[in-house]
């Protein structure tokens, strides 16, 4: 399996704190390793501190299913095929936000999460930090 290294996950948070500067926006931005585990984080001057947890929970859901945190909500509302799956695994989060992070090769090496202003606001930083040169 692959994984993110540590100058990896440094450049993702970078581009991400950019394009949140960028947007005017104080994110909590969390870059999660290929097994879920907290490789860096984040918390901009000013970011919301209940936005911590939400943007580990966010990468962490992306790495879970290996899918953006979004596509896990479209398929979670209620009559749809994962309804209820944010109560598992201690918690997941079902809105923008959580993007996974793939490797030069295209192997998933771990997810990126953001937190702190509106949904489409954390996807596109989220975005901007998968982006990054890797």
């Amino acid at each position: 399996m692959s994984d993110i290294t540590q100058a990896q996950a440094d450049a993702v948070l970078a581009a991400a704190r950019d394009a949140a500067k960028e947007n005017g926006t104080a994110m909590n931005i969390a870059v999660v390793d290929a097994g879920g585990n907290v490789k860096a984080f984040t918390r901009m001057d000013g970011a919301w501190l209940g936005s911590i947890d939400i943007s580990i929970r966010k990468a962490r859901t992306a790495r879970y299913f290996d899918m953006a945190t979004g596509s896990i909500g479209e398929l979670s509302q209620p009559g749809g095929p994962l309804y209820n799956i944010e109560v598992s695994n201690g918690g997941l989060i079902t809105f923008p936000g959580g993007v996974l992070l793939k490797g030069s090769n295209g192997d998933i090496i771990g997810a990126i999460g953001v937190s702190g202003s509106t949904v489409e606001n954390d996807h596109a930083v989220a975005t901007a930090g998968a982006s990054a040169q890797l």
